[in-house]
């Protein structure tokens, strides 16, 4: 019934109606304070004059505020209720983030063709270019991901509550939180997470199949954690003690759940949750075992070296986490340069390293001492570290090494694990005390880099060359791989091409026509290595000289992008059984009709067979060369993103006035106040 004409007021459909104004007047009023704040921006795009004096503008959001005022007790004197808001902040920003990404990605040389040709150079810089703020949003968007633990903050605030003496952690998030330092909000989120978490964590890094599963099954007694040869642990596996066996899952998009030893196979294995599709972010499995002492925590972390590139992913972002890494060199092996980063990560963390030279049961006595000598050797050359390497292996007969290294380096930590986490954790502390100091010192050098005129310009420009190169290498090579998938009847001509050079009576066998294919293929394989090759060394040399030119002692060192090329995938068709017959009358009709009948008899006899294997090697080859390239962007921003920070520092792309040199010297100065020889201290509490 319509209620206004029993006196009821507005009716359901007057009353939405009212509502619909008042939300459209809100959203012009929202307009209009956009235009205030547009008027007042540093924007470069500015779009509106500040042609309004300071007391207009005022004055404007004072009128503004009293309107809206007036739309609630219009709505409220109605019996209009106030809807209640549908879209989260966060999810938007997010979701607004991927626009910006596809709004970049759509700014790539090749999708902006339509407009006119691009020369080669500048289609390399603004590769870069694309590159470089893509992965600034993604930055973003993984810390808005983390949602409130993001506020470290708050989070020093409750570890303050709760009795720890936070002095130099304090004043590091106060510096790098006033002065916009986010590239130390990593290092920074680790150290909380720590203070956080009171335990003694021992992570097992090594690459896949080195034994990391097996021999934390072996530590614990029991064969909780799933082995195989092929890349197993997808997701970092905490092992703790617990009165009853269990396992807890934590999802980004779910609810916790709680598992049984039989599912944790679903969750941790690059099998059953390829790349981490699950969206896992931590899995505890509590024991009671022996081995597991309070406040020790042991985790199985992703191999390095594997096809899925998120499992390695997540074992680098957890290399500073830990308190004590263990590193496993496979003795079937040979010591790689994954092995080396993982101990130099360790260490430049502040990390203290064991390594163990795993499986030691395949080489004899006197073969383990040397395999032993030559790992301490080339830590000791490549690294400047002298570490010992302890040889280990649970095979029955020989578990004697492995219960030796735990009897000696393990076990005795035990007893004083919390003086060891904090002094791993002071070690962590006083890294990034001496980074943000150095950050700190170069915001009052811009003065001074200003009056040097000092060609800033040049280095952002090389280094946006060098990572555009990149970018087009990397798809320059996934081509080529999709190329390669369809090579298989070309294989087939070159080994048939090969087949008629052998002499008359020699009969072409199944090995040798296949080992000509393969060759073949490694032919055009090895365009891919060259293209790899090439970059990796053209983005190494453009961050050496970005950093004598900044005058920054962090440059990379040679191995950290040019030896990328290991564990290449080769196409392999075995030993097929393969017959070529060879005519007089091919002879007499010349060679390429010779060519074209063993073609044709090879076809019949391993076409299928050939183009199937080329299928799957092409799909393995592209898969290795998204991992290369994920590694050597990451290499070469880790260096990058830091010498572009120092620009912004120094002034590159803004203004002098901008650098507050008052707080600058305020905060070097709180730094400096800070004991040097303990930057941590726990509360007996």
């Amino acid at each position: 019934m319509d209620e206004s004409r029993n006196g009821g007021g507005l009716n359901p459909s007057q009353r939405r109606h009212l509502l619909t104004s008042c939300q459209y007047a809100d959203k012009l009023l929202a307009d209009i304070e956009s235009i205030l704040a547009a008027a007042q921006s540093k924007s470069p795009f500015q779009k509106f004059k500040p042609d309004l004096s300071p007391v207009q503008a005022k004055v404007v959001q004072d009128y503004v505020a009293r309107v809206r005022s007036q739309l609630v007790r219009i709505l409220d004197s109605q019996g209009v209720p106030l809807p209640e808001p549908i879209l989260g902040s966060l999810h938007s920003i997010r979701v607004t983030l991927g626009f910006v990404e596809i709004a970049f990605d759509e700014c790539r040389p090749k999708r902006m063709t339509g407009y006119g040709e691009i020369a080669p150079d500048v289609g390399t810089a603004v590769s870069g270019l694309v590159d470089e703020i893509q992965g600034i949003v993604a930055r973003l968007d993984r810390y808005l991901a983390e949602g409130r633990s993001a506020d470290l903050n708050e989070r020093l605030h409750r570890l303050e509550s709760a009795g720890a003496d936070l002095g130099l952690v304090k004043a590091l998030e106060r510096a790098i939180h006033r002065h916009g330092f986010v590239e130390f909000r990593p290092a920074l989120a680790n150290i909380i997470e720590r203070l956080e978490n009171r335990s003694f964590e021992i992570a097992v890094f090594g690459r896949v199949s080195c034994g990391k599963s097996s021999l934390l099954n072996y530590i614990v007694a029991e064969n909780v954690l799933p082995v195989g040869v092929n890349p197993i642990t997808a997701v970092p596996t905490r092992l703790v003690y617990g009165a009853e066996p269990r396992a807890m899952a934590w999802f980004a998009d779910r609810k916790p759940e709680q598992l049984t030893a039989d599912r944790l196979a679903d969750f941790v294995t690059e099998e059953r949750n390829p790349g981490n599709t699950q969206h896992v972010t931590r899995i505890v499995v509590e024991l009671p075992a022996a081995r597991l002492g309070e406040g020790i925590v042991y985790v199985d972390t992703p191999g390095l070296g594997g096809l899925a590139t998120s499992g390695a992913a997540e074992t680098k972002a957890y290399l500073p986490r830990c308190d004590l890494g263990v590193v496993l060199v496979d003795a079937g092996s040979t010591l790689s340069q994954e092995d080396l980063a993982t101990i130099q990560s360790l260490h430049e963390s502040g990390t203290t390293a064991s390594v163990l030279l795993s499986k030691a049961d395949l080489l004899a006595p006197p073969d383990r001492e040397r395999a032993r000598q030559y790992v301490m050797e080339h830590i000791r050359t490549d690294l400047g570290l002298e570490l010992q390497v302890n040889p280990v292996s649970i095979r029955p007969g020989f578990t004697d090494l492995l219960d030796s290294w735990l009897e000696r380096e393990i076990l005795p930590l035990y007893g004083h694990h919390a003086e060891l986490a904090r002094a791993s954790l002071n070690r962590k502390i006083g890294a990034l005390r001496l980074g943000v100091e150095a950050a700190l010192t170069a915001q009052l050098r811009r003065s001074r880099a200003f009056a040097d005129g000092a060609d800033w310009g040049s280095i952002d420009a090389d280094l946006r060359l060098a990572a555009g190169r990149t970018a087009e290498a990397r798809t320059d090579c996934i081509d080529m791989t999709d190329r390669l998938r369809d090579c298989g009847p070309e294989l087939v001509r070159v080994a048939a091409g090969a087949a008629i050079e052998v002499p008359q009576g020699h009969p072409a066998g199944g090995i040798e026509i296949a080992a000509v294919m393969e060759r073949a293929a490694a032919q055009q394989s090895a365009r891919i290595t060259s293209a790899i090759q090439t970059v990796a060394q053209e983005g190494f040399s453009t961050l050496f000289r970005a950093a004598q030119k900044l005058g920054l002692e962090s440059a990379p060192d040679a191995h950290d992008l040019d030896d990328l090329l290991k564990n290449m995938p080769r196409l392999d068709l075995g030993t097929a059984d393969i017959k070529v017959r060879r005519g007089v009358l091919q002879l007499l009709l010349g060679k390429r009709f010779a060519v074209w009948a063993v073609e044709r008899q090879l076809r019949a006899q391993v076409g299928p067979q050939v183009e199937e294997s080329v299928h799957s090697y092409a799909r393995v080859l592209q898969a290795w060369v998204r991992k290369t390239f994920a590694s050597l962007q990451e290499a070469f921003d880790a260096y990058a993103d830091t010498y572009r920070a120092q620009l912004t520092r120094l002034g590159a792309g803004a203004n002098e006035a901008d650098v507050n040199e008052d707080a600058v010297r305020a905060d070097l100065e709180a730094l400096a106040a800070e004991p040097q020889d303990a930057p941590f201290q726990q509360s007996a509490s």
